[in-house]
C-alpha cells in the first residue's frame, strides 16, 4: 500500500495527493507519470507526475473526476493509500537533457491549460532549480478553476492567468495572451511548452507555427492504459505512429496530427469505434502487442 500522506481540494472536482513512492520519487523526472490503483479490483489510472520529493519519498498528483474510478478516488478525500503507484513511466521532458548554459541561452514559455497546469508545474519547478525562470501562461474557463497558481508563482519568472469568461486575470483564451505578449509586450521566446486539452493544444501549436517558436506538446490527456497496449493514444507524428505513453508523452507539437488524433480519442469512446479503428489502422492499432485480440 502506498499511504497517502497530504490530500487538498484544489478545486471543484480536483483534488491533489501526496502519497509515499518512494522508488519512484527517487527516479522521476519533470514529464514522467504513474499508474495508480485504488483497490486490488481497480482501474488502472495513468496520472502525470506533479510534483515529488526524493528525500521525503513522496510523489505529488493531481487527480481531476473524469469517470466511476477517478470519483471513487476523490470522494470526499477519504482515501487513505492506492494500492499500486507504478512508475515512473513514460520519457522526461527533453528539458532535462539540456546542460545549464543551453538553458539558460533560451527563453521558454510555457501554456498550461486547465489541468495542465499540474505537469506544467514541476517542469517550471525543475528550470527554477538551475537558475532558470521560465514564462508561464495558465488558462481556465472560470476563476474558480485555476490551480497552482501561487505555487507557480513561486518558481516561475512571470505567471499570467486567463480565463475564458474574463472572470480573473486576462480575459479570452491563452492564444490571445501568447499572441499579446510576443506581438504587443515585446516578449521573444525560443520554446513553448503547451499541456492541457487537445483543442487548445492544436491552436497553440497553430499560432507558434506562425510566430516560429518551436513548440513541445504532451499528449498525456489521451493515455488510458500506460503500457502501449490498448492503443487509445496511438498518434501520428511527422507521418510515423506512435504511442503517447512508450514514446513520449511529450513530442514536437508541430508534427502531430492534431486532427487525426481528437477524432480517434471520441471514436475509442464506444465499442463500435474501436472495432472501426482496429479495421482501419490494422497491426498498428495496439502499440505493444501489434494486434487486436
Amino acid at each position: 500500500m502506498y499511504r497517502i500522506v497530504k490530500k487538498t481540494q484544489l478545486a471543484n472536482s480536483i483534488a491533489l495527493m501526496e502519497t509515499e513512492a518512494p522508488m519512484v520519487a527517487r527516479g522521476c523526472q519533470p514529464g514522467q507519470f504513474v499508474i495508480v490503483r485504488m483497490d486490488e479490483d481497480g482501474e488502472r489510472i495513468p496520472l502525470t507526475i506533479c510534483d515529488y520529493d526524493r528525500e521525503k519519498g513522496t510523489v505529488t498528483l493531481v487527480i481531476q473526476v473524469v469517470g466511476a474510478e477517478t470519483r471513487r478516488m476523490t470522494k470526499d478525500l477519504k482515501l487513505e493509500a492506492f494500492h499500486d503507484v507504478v512508475g515512473p513511466l513514460g520519457c522526461p521532458s527533453e528539458l532535462v537533457e539540456k546542460t545549464d548554459e543551453e538553458l539558460k541561452a533560451m527563453k521558454i514559455v510555457f501554456v498550461a491549460g486547465g489541468l495542465g497546469t499540474a505537469p506544467v508545474y514541476p517542469q517550471v519547478k525543475y528550470l527554477h532549480s538551475r537558475g532558470i525562470d521560465a514564462d508561464v501562461i495558465i488558462g481556465a474557463k472560470t476563476k474558480d478553476i485555476v490551480i497552482l497558481e501561487e505555487e507557480m508563482k513561486a518558481v516561475a519568472g512571470n505567471v499570467y492567468v486567463t480565463t475564458d469568461d474574463g472572470s480573473y486575470g486576462r480575459s479570452g483564451m491563452v492564444t490571445q495572451t501568447l499572441q499579446d505578449l510576443v506581438e504587443k509586450e515585446g516578449k521573444h521566446y525560443d520554446l513553448c511548452v503547451a499541456i492541457g486539452p487537445m483543442i487548445m493544444m492544436k491552436f497553440v501549436c497553430k499560432l507558434t507555427e506562425t510566430l516560429n517558436i518551436p513548440t513541445i506538446v504532451s499528449m498525456n490527456p489521451i493515455m488510458v492504459d500506460g503500457t502501449g497496449m490498448c492503443g487509445a493514444c496511438r498518434i501520428t507524428v511527422d507521418g510515423q505512429v506512435k504511442f503517447a505513453c512508450v514514446d513520449g508523452p511529450e513530442f514536437d507539437g508541430h508534427k502531430v496530427n492534431f486532427d487525426e488524433a481528437m477524432r480517434r480519442t471520441q471514436l475509442y469512446k464506444t465499442q463500435e469505434g474501436r472495432a472501426m479503428l482496429a479495421l482501419e489502422e490494422g497491426d498498428t492499432h495496439h502499440g505493444g502487442c501489434g494486434n487486436c485480440e
